[in-house]
């Protein structure tokens, strides 16, 4: 009559002949290696909050008139789109910044599209004098991966941000970047000094200037004429490349004579206003070749984002590897690079530390089981890890999640239970062994039996505890799901 065993036995039993137990240990191991090098690497996990900044002009307003005429009506309009959970504002002379944030997991394009359609239908009902309204979304990925300054002991922050424009060019083209930003230094500008003695004898305003300004500086196609059986294309332009055009530029007449800007200003090119300083000190702790004891530099900072999904690991080694390649071309020897933040390189050093922590975790297992059993049996008991944390990334792959803090830490959390399970079995199956009563197979089997069903139930009894972190809702619903 054969042995009717329960259904646990059963596949125990099936692992149990040929090879196949080989070939499960071998594919898990391929596929998690697989899942462990494509799957992005970041240092936090993709959130979707979608929110949006409502930047609104009204010029000649002050704070209070912006409040009240401006911040509080849109808010009460953006608050009724269905989905929204909080709605602020700023308001100050001029213009009003009202922040729309949605609630964790709607849908960003709808939210978005919701969001544009209530600001654009109600243009009609503004208040009188609002010049321009601009809907600019927020993301997480919009906060930069990493962060290069450049200072220099020769060159100011005005070079330096010329130095930054040019290599912004080029790191746009590294794959799955997104925004790139400067901050500090100053922009390249022409600087007009209108001389208001000289205006007055030319009989010329300075919104005549304003005007001329305006007019001179476009370039756009005027017409097209044919001749000879050819056709000409007629462009009015060019526009004004540098301050000798802005000082050879007619902006009048006066007794009969043309009034050339030079005539009634003074033109300079040269940096902006300076808004803000920028510098670049090293301390202590810095692992460069530059002492602490160096003084602080002008400075200017690149910042790159990343697009979302993207590995940040990828993307910084791009962005170094571009910044190495630009020295010497459109990074002056002078000039120097510092990378001031870089998650890419902090996010793979925290994988990289989970893979030589679960090596630790082997050879802890190994040691322990061969004080207590034998060597055999701590290998069997170490496959464990390997295998069960191979199929875990390969489904976090597949279900779309990314390798960052969180995910590291329901890994490292589940260290301790991995090893649980499989110490009873092989335990048991150890003991059967040295009693001799049934042959190898056979007591295998009868060991498996004996403690199959409490290993079942504890398993369960672990997975019941979390279950309940899957539905927490709020921003902290994203972060326990994982």
């Amino acid at each position: 009559m054969k042995e009717d065993r329960p259904f646990t036995s059963r596949i125990v039993q099936i692992f149990l002949q040929g090879n196949l137990a080989f070939m499960f240990i071998a594919m898990s191991l391929a596929a998690g290696a697989a899942a462990l090098y494509l799957t992005p690497r970041e240092e936090e996990p993709q959130i979707v909050v979608p929110a949006a900044d409502v930047f609104v002009k009204y010029p000649g307003g002050s704070a209070e008139e912006v409040e009240q005429l401006v911040s509080s009506r849109l808010e009460k309009m953006l608050y009724q789109i269905d989905g929204v959970e909080y709605v602020y504002s700023m308001s100050r002379p001029g213009m009003s910044v009202v922040t729309v944030r949605f609630y964790v997991g709607e849908d960003r394009e709808e939210s978005l599209i919701k969001l544009y359609n209530t600001v654009f239908s109600n243009i009609d009902q503004v208040t009188p004098g609002i010049t321009e309204w601009v809907v600019k979304p927020i993301e997480i990925d919009d906060v930069p991966i990493v962060t290069a300054a450049l200072y220099s002991n020769r060159y100011g922050t005005h070079e330096l941000y010329r130095v930054a424009e040019e290599a912004m060019d080029h790191l746009q083209k590294i794959p799955d970047s997104a925004r790139i930003t400067i901050h500090g230094g100053e922009r390249r500008v022409l600087h007009v000094y209108l001389d208001n003695e000289k205006l007055i004898s030319h009989g010329l305003s300075a919104m005549e200037v304003i005007r001329s300004l305006k007019a001179s500086n476009v370039r756009m196609e005027s017409g097209v004429f044919e001749q000879a059986d050819e056709v000409f294309r007629v462009e009015s332009g060019p526009f004004l490349k540098d301050a000798d055009d802005v000082r050879r530029l007619m902006v009048g007449e006066h007794g009969g004579r043309p009034v050339y800007m030079m005539d009634i200003a003074d033109i300079q090119d040269g940096p902006d206003e300076i808004n803000t300083y920028t510098r670049l000190g090293f301390g202590a702790g810095n692992n460069s070749s530059i002492s602490h004891g160096s003084p602080s530099y002008s400075a200017v900072t690149l910042a790159v984002a990343k697009k979302p999904g993207s590995n940040a690991v990828w993307v910084a080694r791009d962005v170094e590897s571009y910044l190495e390649n630009l020295r010497g071309s459109v990074i002056p020897d002078e000039v120097k690079v510092h990378v001031t933040r870089n998650h890419g390189r902090t996010a793979n050093e925290k994988v990289n530390n989970l893979v030589t922590s679960l090596g630790l975790a082997i050879i802890t297992v190994i040691g322990l089981l061969a004080l207590t059993m034998s060597w055999r049996e701590g290998v069997i008991v170490a496959i464990a890890i390997p295998v069960t944390y191979s199929l875990t990334l390969l489904f976090n792959y597949l279900m779309g999640y990314t390798i960052n803090r969180v995910t590291l830490f329901a890994l490292i959390l589940t260290l301790g239970l991995l090893v649980d399970d499989p110490i009873v079995g092989v335990e048991n199956i150890y003991r059967h062994f040295k009693m001799r009563i049934l042959p190898g197979k056979q007591a295998i089997l009868a060991a498996m039996d004996e403690v199959m069903p409490p290993i079942v139930l504890s398993t369960m009894a672990v997975i019941a505890s979390f279950v309940p972190m899957f539905f927490i809702t709020g921003m902290m619903g994203p972060y326990m799901a994982p």
